[in-house]
């Protein structure tokens, strides 16, 4: 009998996105399920408030609610280290680990793994974000060593909304992107519906397409033991990224 592999997604409360995407990325591995735990997370902003959605107990909480289900590997599908600081990630999935026993990742750490991997240094960045956010989440990749080549982004607040972003859009910020010279685009928010159009803007653009929702996928799969190049149809990022794009 195959073994079961169960992957636990932690889930801003807003989203609608992430899940059926998830689940359709995993629908060729018959032997993985993905599983949703949600916290609240209603406005990306750098306001007080919205910062503290991001704090670690309720995170915590939802983990721990998702270890019932005995899931391989914990995720945080979400973006919000990019503006926070990768730390705070880092921080979080030790946390998660003490606290369940289960190994954890986030969208932003896996991201990060996959370009450390790639030999990209300029990156463009596609967001549904403020100025404000966009800004810190731009330096925050210079400090790692990233040149912010490009970015565009469309200045939303209210989380619900991104997942109404129309193909449009986002296939232009990503050319845009690239025609100012990005080697990647990293699209950084996993309530766009940006990993459907990956495959097909990689063909057009030339250039790796990382989706925050694929990213999330890729180190779940890694963190379950489980070889990420199962997937198919969903974009480079998961032909293998330990050679350059």
């Amino acid at each position: 009998m195959t073994r079961r592999v169960r992957l636990g997604m932690l889930t801003p409360s807003s989203n609608t996105v992430l899940e059926p995407v998830t689940t359709a990325m995993l629908a060729g591995l018959p032997e993985v399920s993905a599983h949703f735990g949600r916290f609240r997370v209603t406005e990306i902003a750098l306001s007080e408030d919205a910062l503290g959605q991001f704090e670690d107990a309720p995170i915590l909480a939802a983990a721990e609610l998702l270890s019932h289900a005995r899931v391989d590997a914990i995720a945080w599908n979400g973006t919000s280290s990019g503006w926070l600081g990768f730390d705070v990630d880092e921080r979080l999935c030790r946390r998660i680990t003490e606290a369940t026993g289960i190994p954890a990742t986030t969208s932003m750490l896996a991201l990060n793994e996959i370009l450390a991997s790639t030999g990209v240094r300029r990156l463009g960045l596609v967001t549904p974000y403020t100025d404000d956010v966009q800004a810190r989440l731009a330096a925050n990749y210079e400090s790692l060593g990233y040149v912010c080549a490009a970015e565009r982004h469309l200045g939303l607040r209210d989380n619900f909304s991104f997942s109404e972003v129309q193909d449009g859009p986002l296939r232009d910020m990503a050319r845009a992107v690239v025609a100012e010279g990005a080697e990647a685009v990293a699209v950084v928010c996993t309530n766009l519906r940006a990993a459907p159009l990956a495959e097909a803007l990689e063909a057009e653009l030339g250039v790796p397409v990382l989706d925050s929702i694929a990213t999330a996928v890729w180190g779940s799969l890694r963190l379950a033991g489980l070889d990420p190049r199962r997937v198919s149809g969903w974009g480079r990022l998961f032909q293998g990224v330990r050679h350059r794009f």
